[in-house]
């Protein structure tokens, strides 16, 4: 909204684009990561040429998906130390509006450095603290780790899982915290189970880890949300008590109703892993 403000003020006060053969450099770092033209962002008004608003958004986008960083949530590692989260960053959008603008009305303008404006992780050092101080739920699960493919599987989601913070009243899932699972990042075919018949697919034996999630928070007390028992029974849980998900398919996901973030802890040893839930020593478990 005040971008688009802005934009509609500049265009009453400010006179028609004169320029039409200059280039502009737009850099990062002292490096040019795009070159455009006045021309293309004109678009005529009653015969005379005025700045095209969305191509202009389109610039901003373009930059955004080229340069934008993500900030990188502080963890737990295996010795039990915390790592220390990671600024991100974005286009900072109003001042590269304002710099854009001076080009388009100013000869003598030609290069850009790309504002950024930094975006603080949302789990820091200081949180991870706070909230690994009480432990409230607990589950082990074990599997033959003689399967070197399912055993890797298992290992690289947990790794994804481990640290997760889950808010006061958000909504955990699990497709979404460990993420899409696919030969890039590392996982394996593996036997899974898909309408009642054992399979091979990339990423099996992750289900193992969505099920011993969901013995650990379901002891918690949180609101489960959605969860779905595969169509065979599986041997590392009781019946009925399994979770069984699927990028393109069911998800295992829970809501956080009390008053303190929770932890999730996920750990691999040998042929079982576990998953632990904690807290801050000031949660309402009563509630």
């Amino acid at each position: 909204m005040k971008i688009a403000l802005l934009s509609l003020c500049l265009l009453l006060v400010q006179p028609s684009v004169q320029k039409d053969d200059d280039h502009l450099s737009i850099t990062e770092d002292n490096k040019e990561i795009i070159n455009v033209n006045r021309k293309d962002f004109e678009a005529e008004f009653i015969g005379w040429p005025f700045v095209d608003q969305l191509k202009i958004q389109q610039l901003i986008d373009q930059l955004d998906d080229q340069i934008s960083q993500e900030p990188v949530n502080a963890k737990i590692a295996g010795s039990g130390e915390i790592i220390p989260g990671e600024d991100g960053y974005k286009v900072y959008q109003m001042k590269f509006m304002e710099k854009f603008y001076q080009y388009l009305y100013d000869a003598e303008v030609d290069t850009i450095s790309v504002p950024k404006i930094s975006i603080s992780p949302k789990v820091d050092s200081e949180l991870l603290a706070d909230i690994r101080t009480q432990q409230i739920g607990h589950y082990v699960t074990y599997f033959n780790s003689n399967n070197k493919k399912r055993s890797h599987n298992i290992r690289l989601a947990a790794e994804a899982l481990d640290s997760h913070v889950v808010f006061p009243g958000e909504i955990f899932s699990f497709n979404k915290a460990v993420g899409k699972r696919t030969k890039e990042k590392g996982y394996q075919n593996a036997p899974e189970i898909v309408k009642g018949k054992l399979t091979e697919g990339i990423g099996g034996g992750i289900c193992q880890l969505s099920s011993t999630l969901f013995n650990s928070v379901d002891k918690v007390g949180v609101k489960i949300v959605e969860r779905f028992s595969h169509s065979k029974r599986v041997p590392y849980v009781p019946q009925g008590r399994d979770a069984t998900v699927s990028w393109y398919g069911p998800d295992f996901t829970f809501k956080n109703q009390y008053n303190q973030p929770l932890l999730i802890r996920a750990r691999v040893d040998g042929g079982q892993v576990s998953v632990t839930i904690y807290s801050s020593d000031v949660i309402d478990l009563d509630q």
